[in-house]
């Protein structure tokens, strides 16, 4: 069965906890009690948090998903040894007749640039052929499978000729800051697999309206967000000679996109960036 879906996402729900958990949990490290707040002050707090990497009270809040992704993607996902995850079973039953077939828009070229990325595509000839011998593979590869089976070989060993495209089910669990910690690694096309970066955009867009504010910090400060090194903060002291933004001078431009501890936190990045000159 032909399935150009990278994910059939067959449940999605948090087993535990919204945004409001991570407020309390990060509250009750001052004794704060668990009372209604504010959305705002949920939010201050929240982005702090983020802003200022303190991750434990994010960890309190988990997410569950059921999927059903090709092998070869199970393989990438299954990197992420944060997660608790439990996965059909080959040995015990037996593997469905689905497999992967991409999408025609997708790059089939391969990167000169990047061993392990695709960029561009093939001639239309080249294309067919694949696709035709893709299907040939999948049908021939599926028929030796049942014919093992029926003849008495065992599942577990007899699967042993079923590529990569086919495709197996798991539950996966995963608090959530790790997986904004996966989220910034597979959703990057620049340095991940087409199809993964699919799957991990599909899961985002599932996990936001649950906890919205989380996302929209993990969205400004990390996934959107850059670090410097040393060197480039040596750098960028000398090209933007800050001393004077640091003193004030540029106040104006600086309240039209920071506000409150943030615009203090920012000035103080400025400033152990000039005494690391």
């Amino acid at each position: 069965m032909r399935n150009t879906w990278i994910m059939d996402l067959l449940d999605c729900f948090l087993s535990c906890g919204d945004d409001s958990t991570i407020d309390n949990a990060a509250r009750v490290s001052y004794g704060g009690n668990r009372i209604p707040r504010s959305k705002q002050d949920t939010t201050n707090l929240l982005r702090y948090l983020m802003r200022n990497r303190h991750t434990s009270p994010f960890e309190m809040v988990e997410l569950l998903f059921h999927l059903k992704i090709p092998i070869f993607v199970m393989r990438q996902h299954a990197r992420h040894r944060t997660a608790s995850l439990n996965e059909y079973s080959g040995r015990y039953s037996e593997m469905s007749n689905e497999f992967y077939f991409p999408d025609e828009s997708r790059a089939f070229g391969q990167s000169q640039s990047n061993k392990q990325q695709s960029e561009g595509d093939i001639a239309k000839i080249d294309k067919d052929a694949f696709f035709d011998n893709l299907e040939h593979q999948y049908q021939s590869s599926y028929f030796c499978y049942k014919s093992a089976i029926n003849s008495g070989v065992s599942k577990e060993l007899a699967r042993i000729q079923l590529p990569l495209a086919n495709y197996t089910e798991l539950y996966w669990k995963i608090d959530l800051h790790n997986f904004f910690h996966y989220i910034g690694l597979r959703n990057d096309p620049g340095h991940a697999q087409n199809e993964i970066v699919q799957l991990a955009r599909l899961m985002y867009e599932l996990v936001k309206p649950h906890v919205p504010i989380s996302c929209e910090a993990f969205e400004d400060y990390r996934y959107n967000g850059v670090t410097f090194s040393v060197q480039e903060q040596q750098a960028l002291a000398e090209l933007l000679k800050v001393d004077d933004l640091v003193m004030g001078s540029m106040d104006s431009v600086l309240n039209s996109y920071l506000k409150g501890r943030e615009l203090n936190e920012f000035k103080n990045k400025l400033t152990r960036i000039i005494e690391r000159k």
